[in-house]
């Protein structure tokens, strides 16, 4: 789903190759300030920057200086900051280098074509230059770095500036994926304890990705290559979970491949209503329907699904009998005519809309209409739907979102849409089913509910989480001290 065009005056500080810019204490900052001076490097995707500046945000209430860095057009898409921190936000704005082949203006992964994925990362890696000149005069205390920033981590090291390591994950995902060595072999990871039966199956397209991952391309560097050289430059791993929401997996972290590991708390992303958002169609629709009533569909802005699997999805709502508002993010070269099946339109008129273009997401999921989440389980994703306390139906796609679906399914707030065990395909039978069970057959959907809500006690736990934070803070000024 594309992300909305926001206008705001956010001070921006652009760097360039040379050494002429002025140093960050010229925009604004106090150099008596007691707080820290902390940089925030996210990796090129909306759902890393939007909480990196809610993050960023949050550390500003309590008096830290905080410079956030990405590139011209990222900026200028975020949401503007709140007045009450402003002050002591600033946006450092790296040139994006132009590589033959990458569209211009794409920034973003989520302007990138899959194919394109590998020119995206050669650009970003451009980035390095420009950050280490920024750094060498930032008189910051802390860079926190995104887990691909190998070249971030390898400046604060130059400059000496200690670097922590953001895995913006579950703790499951990280334990699953990164720590088995610590476990007897043969043993589960505790979050899959008494789940029997496989885990889903990648969809065909995910298995051609992992693959792919570990091609180092034209950028001359592998993800799990770009992983492990970060982790090894930064002396502190930060994992946006908490105990009261993981404590199966949460208190096994406390080392990473030899890095201590903090934890961010869920940090539920701030909810304010926003007039503009009341007028939009799509929310227009939901005021018209009961309550509790509405799947809301959502898989991402970074992998679309191909246009056969649109169309299962599609087949499979239908088959439910549901309400649905599904925001499709269209698969590239597929013409509107053919992105949906003929007729689905017609025969779910006044049950069902699709939008394809930017909605508002939060404003959508905090409606007294909608019932149940139709997901990827991207971590944002997953923490949104329960801040609402709605069930999942998980579509997982790529990345952490399968270990994330394993994690809401232990806890009995979701099912997994089936997948074929061969090829991890799904089906029209297997989404209609999935969706059913979690809200239209009684039994299941109560226990379904009850336990999305359980789980939503703990995401709106605002006070939790800002401990959590509070005390990342106090282990960063310890690596200041």
């Amino acid at each position: 789903m594309a992300q909305k065009m926001f206008s705001s005056h956010q001070r921006t500080l652009t760097t360039r190759y040379t050494r002429t810019r002025r140093p960050i204490m010229d925009a604004g900052y106090s150099s008596s300030a007691a707080g820290m001076h902390i940089v925030i490097c996210p990796w090129l995707a909306f759902g890393h920057l939007l909480p990196c500046l809610d993050f960023a945000q949050r550390l500003a209430s309590r008096g830290h200086r905080v410079s956030f860095v990405s590139t011209p057009r990222n900026l200028s898409r975020l949401p503007p900051v709140r007045s009450a921190v402003a002050p002591l936000v600033a946006f450092v704005s790296l040139p994006f280098p132009r590589v033959d082949g990458l569209p211009d203006g794409a920034e973003s992964t989520n302007d990138v074509p899959y194919e394109k994925f590998e020119l995206h990362r050669r650009a970003f890696d451009g980035l390095a230059a420009p950050f280490s000149e920024f750094l060498s005069s930032a008189s910051a205390d802390c860079v926190i770095v995104d887990h691909f920033h190998h070249w971030a981590a390898a400046a604060a090291l130059e400059h000496k500036v200690p670097c922590a390591m953001l895995l913006l994950s579950s703790a499951h995902m990280i334990d699953f994926n990164f720590a088995a060595d610590r476990r007897p072999e043969h043993a589960e990871s505790p979050a899959a304890a008494g789940q029997r039966r496989p885990p889903a199956a990648a969809p065909t397209f995910e298995v051609a990705r992992r693959k792919l991952a570990h091609i180092k391309g034209s950028s001359g560097m592998s993800m799990p290559e770009r992983f492990s050289l970060t982790l090894s430059r930064c002396s502190l791993v930060v994992v946006r979970s908490c105990v009261e929401f993981e404590p199966e997996t949460v208190p096994l972290l406390s080392t990473l491949r030899g890095k201590p590991v903090a934890f961010l708390g869920l940090m539920p992303p701030s909810h304010e209503s926003r007039r503009e958002d009341g007028e939009d169609d799509t929310v227009r629709w939901l005021g018209a329907q009961p309550a509790n009533s509405v799947v809301y569909v959502a898989l991402g802005s970074e992998v679309p699904l191909g246009v056969e699997q649109v169309h299962e999805l599609a087949l499979g709502m239908e088959l439910a009998g549901t309400r649905f508002l599904w925001a499709l993010r269209k698969p590239s070269g597929v013409s509107d005519s053919d992105l949906l099946p003929a007729g689905f339109e017609e025969r779910t008129r006044g049950r069902g809309v699709v939008a394809t273009r930017w909605v508002p997401q939060m404003s959508i999921l905090a409606h007294a209409a909608v019932g149940a989440f139709l997901t990827h389980c991207g971590w944002n994703s997953t923490i949104e739907g329960l801040m609402f306390g709605h069930p999942l139906i998980m579509l997982p796609i790529s990345g952490d979102q399968g270990s994330n679906a394993r994690l809401i399914e232990s806890k009995n707030a979701g099912l997994q849409v089936a997948r074929n065990d061969g090829d991890g395909s799904f089906d029209r039978e297997g989404v209609a089913a999935a969706a059913r069970a979690v809200v239209v057959e009684e039994e299941s959907s109560r226990m379904f509910e009850a336990n999305a809500k359980k789980l939503q006690e703990i995401v709106i736990d605002m006070a939790c989480h800002e401990r959590y934070i509070d005390g990342l803070v106090q282990q960063l000024k310890s690596y200041k001290d």
